[in-house]
């Protein structure tokens, strides 16, 4: 069966600085038409940090779209300041958790909504992290607690619903799978 929808129509509804948003009108495979609300993002990265000690580093930070505190890795969008997402890797654990890593792996890629929005994010392993030398300013605005944890505290979390955020179970459930 052929599933592709075609464009024949846009509106631009909304250009910010993180998201821009699309009204599509489609025409779908059996020749009607529908209308599409599209997200659109520039891409991101999310980080297993792993300490010397092997804890994970992650964030506790208020999050508006769900008006709660969360916990998550660090993680970030990749925007103009940034080459590539290894580069925006880098510029984030920076940041946001102040440290650097020597050894950067690419665990995996996935879209993070695709129901409205194309944000694809890319999944990475960062390890033998040393403190920066020089600190890069936090996003305006960006309150954040660090805290470690080790693999079974963090397994837990997500257990008890204290860990709801879907790329930090990701994260969680990769560091379970490198244990074995």
């Amino acid at each position: 069966m052929n599933f592709v929808e075609h464009v024949i129509g846009s509106e631009k509804i909304y250009d910010g600085a993180i998201i821009n948003v699309e009204k599509q009108t489609v025409r779908l495979p059996n020749g009607e038409q529908a209308f599409r609300e599209v997200v659109h993002h520039s891409g991101a990265v999310g980080v297993l940090a792993l300490t010397h000690d092997n804890q994970m580093i992650l964030e506790k930070q208020w999050r508006a779209p769900i008006g709660k505190t969360t916990i998550e890795i660090p993680a970030g969008k990749v925007d103009s300041r940034d080459t590539n997402f290894h580069h925006a890797v880098i510029r984030e654990l920076n940041e946001e958790i102040r440290y650097v890593p020597r050894t950067v792996k690419r665990l995996a890629g996935f879209y993070s909504s695709v129901g409205f929005c194309d944000e694809y994010m890319q999944l990475y392993l960062a390890e033998d992290l040393q403190l920066v030398e020089d600190e890069l300013p936090r996003d305006k605005g960006e309150f954040l607690e660090i805290i470690k944890k080790p693999l079974p505290e963090a397994v837990e979390m997500v257990a008890n619903g204290e860990i709801e955020d879907a790329k930090t179970i990701m994260a969680i459930q990769y560091w379970q799978l490198m244990q074995k």
